[in-house]
Formats: structure tokens, sequence, C-alpha cells
């Protein structure tokens, strides 16, 4: 399966900030679209990401306030991203190596939407419980083998 899959079963709806916008104002986005990620653009490019991750750090570090500070100040501005054509195999490994949530999915330098782990997890399980059920399908519909015929019985003469 591949990210393009999810991509696809998710729809094209993308949340994306200016690198320039207030934090107050990403935090009410995210709200309300209930998202944990918006992805960063300036000039049409991705310019980083700013994830829930982000936002909890600068809430601890400035107790509680975000300080009128921009996207900007607290992006990640190096995300890991893979392309549509990744193996959903090769994704699952790298959100668990550097503890990523969200992924944006790249062709060429075109933001063609964002993954979750959620939503890489959904589709495993979706993709195992599909087969599951076709196993139980083939297996419930397995031919009967033909019984063994009696052996032939010996007659003993007298």
């Amino acid at each position: 399966m591949k990210v393009s899959d999810i991509l696809r079963v998710k729809g094209g709806t993308l949340y994306t900030v200016s690198p320039d916008e207030s934090l107050e104002r990403a935090v009410e986005a995210m709200a309300e679209y209930d998202i944990g990620s918006l992805a960063v653009m300036e000039h049409g490019e991705l310019v980083g990401m700013l994830t829930f991750r982000e936002l909890i750090g600068t809430l601890a570090k400035n107790r509680g306030q975000l300080g009128g500070k921009s996207v900007r100040s607290v992006m990640d501005d190096h995300p890991m991203t893979c392309t549509p054509e990744t193996e959903l195999e090769q994704v699952r490994p790298m959100m668990l190596e550097r503890h990523t949530r969200y992924m944006p999915v790249m062709e060429a330098r075109m933001l063609m939407g964002v993954i979750s782990f959620y939503d890489v997890a959904k589709a495993v399980v979706d993709s195992q419980n599909f087969e599951n059920k076709m196993l139980k399908a083939y297996i419930r519909d397995w031919p009967e083998e033909e019984a063994p015929a009696d052996p032939p019985q010996l007659k003993v003469a007298r």
C-alpha cells in the first residue's frame, strides 16, 4: 500500500498557515477544524509544519501563554516528508524513529497532502481486516476432500 492510497481516502482538503501568522490565529484554526497540524506555506512552498507538539512546548516555556509569537518562531522548519509513491512499510518506521505524528506528502515541490500517524495505522488495520476477511472466506469455502474409500475387506475362507 502506498501513501497515495491514504490521500485518496482522506480527500484533498489541506489546512495551511502563513509563517507570519500569529500562533493565536493558528490555534484558533486548529481548534475550529479539529486538526493537529498545519502545513506552513510561503510563496506557494512548504516551509514548515506547526503541530500541537510545538504549541505545547511554547505554552510550557511561556507559563501557559503564546506570547504574541508568530508561527515561524516555533514551527518545525525541516519537517520529514514523503511522496505519494512511498510505501507504508517505509513510512511507519520513519514516523516512529523521529516521533513524527504528521508528515507532509510532496510531489516535486508541490504539497499533495499531510498524513498522520493515525491515518497510517488505520490504513494498516483496514488492510489487515480485509485480508483476514478474505482468508476466512477462502477457508470457509474450502473444497471438501473426498472421503477415503473403505479398505477392502478380507474374506477368510473356511
